[in-house]
C-alpha cells in the first residue's frame, strides 16, 4: 500500500493527442488493464450516480485545497486555453505510459484541449519523472527548502503536483512530480491524479467515496465519476473565478450535458 498522493496549492508558482469529436461514440479505455489492480477496480467501480452525489462531490473538490499556501481558494481555477504536457526524464516507458494518461484525459473531457508536447518551452504542464529517493530533494528545488520540510512534516507525499494562477483564477502553469520507481499502478494511480489535479480541482476529501481525490482511494486510471467532475469543471459556462453560487445556479444544466457526454464516450446505458 502506498502512501497517500497529496496536492500542493502555491499562489506564486494553456491540438489534443486523442480529441473527442461531439458525434463520436468512445469504448471504455483498456491500454492498462493487463494490470491486474487496474483491471479489477474497472470491473468492480461503481457507475451510476444521482445529480445530488455528482453536485456534491464537485463543490467539494472545485472549491477549497488540501493544502495551500497563499490565496483565497474559493473560486473555481482551471485553464481557460490550450493545456500542454512536457515529461522531463530519462525513463522512455514512463514518457510512453503519460503520453497515453495524457490522451485517455483528452478524449473523455469534452471541452479541455490538453496534449504533450515535444519541449518544455512550448509546455504549460511540467511533469518531472524522478526516482523515489530523489523525491524530496526534487520538492526542495521546486518550493525550497522551508517548504518542503513543511510539506514532508503534513503530507508525507509519494508525487505532488501545484499551480500558478493569475488575479482572474486563470491557471498559467502548472508542476506535477512523479516518481518511476514505485511499480506500474503507483505510477499510473499518481499521474491521473496528480495531472487532474493540476487542472483546478485541487481539494482532496475524504467524505466523498467514488473520487481519486480522496485519500483513501487508489484508482490508476480516470474513473466515471471523476470523468464528471472534470467534465463539470471544463464545460466553457464553468469560468475561472466564478463562485459557489454562481457555479450552483449553472449545475443543472451544465450537469444534463455531461451526462450526455459521459454516457457516450464510456458507452453506459441511457
Amino acid at each position: 500500500m502506498h502512501t497517500p498522493r497529496r496536492f500542493l496549492y502555491v499562489r506564486t508558482l494553456a491540438a489534443a493527442l486523442c480529441a473527442a469529436a461531439l458525434g463520436e461514440t468512445f469504448t471504455p479505455y483498456t491500454a492498462f488493464a493487463d494490470i491486474p489492480a487496474i483491471a479489477q477496480r474497472q470491473r468492480t467501480e461503481k457507475k451510476i450516480f444521482t445529480d445530488s452525489e455528482i453536485v456534491e462531490g464537485f463543490l467539494k473538490i472545485a472549491f477549497g485545497a488540501e493544502y495551500h499556501l497563499a490565496g483565497r481558494v474559493d473560486r473555481i481555477r482551471k485553464y481557460d486555453g490550450p493545456v500542454r504536457v512536457f515529461a522531463d526524464g530519462t525513463r522512455a516507458d514512463r514518457k510512453a505510459q503519460l503520453a497515453k494518461i495524457v490522451a485517455d484525459i483528452a478524449a473523455r473531457v469534452q471541452h479541455l484541449d490538453i496534449a504533450m508536447v515535444e519541449t518544455s518551452e512550448d509546455a504549460n504542464v511540467q511533469v518531472k519523472l524522478v526516482r523515489d529517493r530523489d523525491l524530496q530533494r526534487t520538492i526542495a528545488t521546486f518550493y525550497g527548502s522551508e517548504r518542503a520540510r513543511q510539506i514532508r512534516s503534513s503530507l508525507d507525499p509519494q508525487c505532488l503536483s501545484g499551480f500558478r494562477k493569475n488575479e482572474k483564477f486563470e491557471i498559467e502553469h502548472s508542476d506535477v512530480i512523479l516518481t518511476i520507481d514505485n511499480g506500474d499502478f503507483v505510477f499510473f494511480d499518481c499521474a491521473y491524479e496528480e495531472l487532474l489535479q493540476s487542472l483546478g480541482p485541487i481539494n482532496d476529501t475524504s467524505t466523498v467515496p467514488w473520487t481519486m481525490f480522496n485519500d483513501n482511494v487508489s484508482r490508476g486510471y480516470f474513473d466515471i465519476y471523476d470523468q464528471y467532475l472534470l467534465n463539470l469543471l471544463y464545460d466553457p459556462r464553468i469560468k475561472p473565478g466564478m463562485t459557489v453560487q454562481e457555479v450552483k445556479a449553472l449545475l443543472p444544466d451544465v450537469l444534463a450535458d455531461v451526462r450526455t457526454w459521459v454516457r457516450k464516450v464510456n458507452n453506459l446505458p441511457q
